[in-house]
């Protein structure tokens, strides 16, 4: 792969990192501890990623997906979400709102159906924390791919 190197965003403003890294956390603790499961979490982190092709976070979140327990299985199929009974109820809402925020300049909001769903499986808190949290992997994304970050050695 021949291209031209970027300026990595991330490495350049270290301190603005490790705040937005402290939000993540921050966030996540919130949720797993509003009853959010962990796995679910990272399905939609894993989802998110896929959308905006970001290796980095992909290799990331399958593997922390992995030490949770996640079945190879369904992370295999994870882009077809839809087309599968793998998935619960609460996971294919988050799926949908993720799919949702992720793609926004398609449909410049979170489509009815897909609110709807959500927030009849979730309380308000976790609602609000996988907005959060599907907010903040878009913009992880975003910095690591237009960065051009690459994958660690191992």
């Amino acid at each position: 792969m021949n291209e031209t190197p970027r300026i990595g965003a991330s490495p350049a403003l270290p301190d603005v990192l490790q705040e937005f890294i402290g939000l993540y956390t921050k966030v996540k603790r919130r949720a797993v501890d509003g009853g959010v499961d962990p796995r679910l979490i990272e399905l939609m982190l894993i989802r998110a990623s896929q959308i905006n092709g970001c290796a980095f976070c992909l290799d990331m979140h399958i593997r922390d997906a992995r030490r949770l327990g996640e079945t190879e299985r369904r992370l295999d199929v994870l882009a077809a979400w839809r087309e599968t009974a793998l998935y619960s109820d609460q996971e294919r809402a988050a799926l949908a709102l993720t799919e949702s925020i992720t793609t926004i300049s398609e449909h410049r909001d979170v489509p009815d159906d897909v609110y709807e769903h959500a927030t009849r499986v979730f309380t308000k808190e976790q609602y609000a924390t996988l907005v959060w949290l599907a907010s903040i992997i878009n913009t992880f994304n975003r910095l690591n791919v237009t960065s051009r970050r690459q994958l660690p050695s191992s």
